[in-house]
């Protein structure tokens, strides 16, 4: 689902990006819940929060909260890999930032746009005037539990934070 926000691009960088769990849920631009992805009474909720995203997963065991966003810590980072246990699930995390050039940069967002634009559960926010300025979504069922995939581009500096979190529901 593509989301055309509503809210100027601010310039930010992949650098000033951070990660949390276990967060309360924090103000969107935009949301998508997604029920029984994981197995019945399992919902996903990916919200949008303009270059940054927070993935809410509930199931019987509890609650999984991931944020990646401009927090305000002392020395943000995104780590390379995060794995531990949360809501009695097995959590894994992975996150790795592209540079790439102008031209390629634009390829590959505008290629990730269009696959994602009309699939069911993608949330892909585009901001106004930068069409290259997007945060993209995508939840997907896996063997054993869930998967979401996110993509944040910052054209300014041709970087693509590309991030896949795997939630084990058994």
């Amino acid at each position: 689902m593509l989301t055309f926000l509503d809210v100027p691009y601010v310039d930010s960088t992949a650098d000033g990006l951070s990660f949390a769990l276990g967060l309360d849920p924090l103000p969107a631009l935009d949301t998508l819940v997604i029920s029984d992805i994981a197995g019945p009474g399992t919902q996903l909720e990916l919200r949008l929060l303009g270059a940054s995203h927070q993935a809410t997963l509930r199931t019987s065991r509890g609650t999984c909260s991931e944020v990646v966003a401009c927090l305000p810590t002392e020395e943000p980072e995104l780590p390379a890999a995060v794995d531990t246990h949360v809501a009695g699930s097995a959590y894994r995390f992975r996150a790795q930032v592209r540079r790439l050039e102008s031209e390629e940069f634009g390829r590959e967002v505008t290629a990730l746009t269009d696959r994602l634009a009309m699939h069911p559960r993608a949330l892909v926010g585009i901001f106004p005037g930068a069409p290259h300025a997007v945060t993209a979504l995508l939840a997907e069922p896996i063997k054993g539990g869930i998967q979401w995939r996110t993509w944040h581009a910052y054209p300014q500096t041709g970087e693509l934070a590309i991030t896949r979190t795997t939630v084990e529901v058994v």
